[in-house]
């Protein structure tokens, strides 16, 4: 029995030897970076009519753009940064400049000499009047938190010391930014199997007797244990972990218990349904997963029938949504047709999914929000574009007999939309996992 144990673990943690120590980890996401700067940003610039780009951040206030095309060394932004990519599509030429004191990084030259030119904002304008753009883009925007970046005083800054002429060709770089976030790369889309890989592989472990022991550990415990567990990896996670219980004696309450109102300190216990929500952050992609588990009684070998069939209907519930994942379709528009669709179905639909990818919650089309089933304005208005990853994330109550009230089968799994539609970066829960106390 203790070399069954051994080798069972050893085959759900096989990811970790996968896991990158911190210098090869840099090595991978600056080669990530100058795939995505040569290749992918000239095709983005192009896709959104926009020839200059210009991001401007400070140490320590870092736009959420700029900070994804940090290289690794540099943890912050350095002083004043200011990035400047110009596309000239005619020639297929990109420039890749930084209005800094140093190179940024290996992708990017330093095109201030301070020698030369004293003040910062100077030698910006005469890189714009150099190269005479058709468009500037900034990054402001009203829906999209991300593409907002640009703070006040660069703003006004960045008016003041430019040309009249130039200032009637800025315009917002949302659509620009939105895509640089949402977009994944073949080689990005290999590093988020192994993240999805050792996530499942963590939450698997956790829902285990390695970890429970039944009567003694709390929600709580198991929520540190698998911060923890990231920790010891070498890894971090972008949200704290939580784990639930439904059981047939107590009303499990609505949407608002799962998301802040939870029981601090709620025992395990034989006959439990549980539910946990976990992500990790590795080489700059976040996963973000839910799984359930059932701890079986004492008199059952299997989760119960009635749990089964819960569960294949939030199964079903996936399928529909996905199925409504069209290039080109608002958020708004898969929403609403799938909630359609599902209750077609004779189901109790609540979809809240969202773009996942260089941030938890990433640019790109919401769809729905657990607190929003009509639609989102601005970001649920966003289309579904290719090459992109989002958190499948749902629920659908059933009313279960045997326990005489509601439950609610929570799922989320990191899905891949590309020329092929949608497909699970690494599968989905296709099973209620069991828990055997014996």
């Amino acid at each position: 029995m203790k070399k069954l144990i051994i080798i069972i673990f050893l085959i759900t943690f096989s990811a970790n030897a996968q896991i990158l120590d911190q210098r090869d980890r840099a090595l991978k996401i600056n080669d990530v970076l100058k795939d995505r700067f040569d290749n992918l940003l000239p095709k983005l610039m192009d896709k959104t009519d926009i020839d200059m780009w210009i991001l401007i951040s400070r140490e320590y206030n870092e736009d959420p753009v700029l900070k994804t095309m940090l290289p690794a060394e540099w943890l912050n932004a350095r002083r004043r940064t200011i990035l400047v990519f110009y596309r000239n599509k005619e020639k297929n030429i990109l420039d890749k400049l930084a209005v800094a004191r140093y190179n940024f990084g290996e992708n990017i030259t330093s095109a201030w000499d301070k020698e030369k030119q004293p003040n910062q904002w100077k030698r910006l304008n005469e890189i714009i009047e150099e190269r005479n753009p058709n468009k500037i883009g900034l990054n402001f925007s009203k829906h999209f938190n991300i593409a907002d970046g640009l703070d006040k005083t660069d703003h006004e800054e960045f008016v003041e010391n430019i040309s009249e002429k130039n200032r009637k060709k800025i315009v917002s770089a949302q659509k620009l930014a939105t895509s640089w976030i949402e977009t994944r790369t073949e080689e990005e889309m290999d590093i988020y199997r192994r993240i999805v890989t050792i996530t499942k592989e963590i939450i698997y472990k956790a829902f285990s007797m390695d970890v429970i022991e039944i009567g003694k550990t709390t929600t709580t415990d198991l929520e540190w244990w698998m911060r923890q567990k990231v920790t010891d990896l070498g890894l971090s996670t972008w949200f704290q972990p939580s784990v639930d219980i439904q059981r047939n004696s107590e009303v499990n309450g609505g949407h608002l218990r799962s998301f802040s109102n939870r029981p601090s300190e709620n025992i395990i216990q034989k006959g439990d349904l549980l539910h946990c929500d976990f992500g990790i952050t590795y080489l700059r992609l976040n996963s973000d997963c839910q799984q359930m588990a059932y701890v079986l009684k004492d008199d059952e070998s299997d989760v119960p029938i009635f749990l089964k069939q819960a569960f294949d209907d939030a199964n079903q519930l996936q399928d529909i949504l996905t199925s409504n994942f069209i290039e080109g379709h608002s958020g708004n528009e898969i929403l609403l047709n799938s909630l359609s669709d599902a209750k077609k179905n004779g189901l109790r639909p609540s979809i809240y999914t969202h773009p996942l990818g260089l941030y938890g919650h990433s640019s790109g089309p919401t769809i729905g929000m657990w607190d929003a089933q009509g639609g989102v304005e601005g970001t649920g208005d966003y289309p579904l574009n290719l090459n992109t990853v989002y958190a499948i994330e749902l629920n659908n109550t059933s009313y279960i007999k045997e326990w005489g009230l509601d439950i609610r089968i929570m799922l989320e799994e990191a899905g891949f939309f590309g020329v092929n539609g949608h497909s699970y970066v690494n599968g989905r829960q296709k099973n209620i996992k069991i828990i055997n106390p014996r």
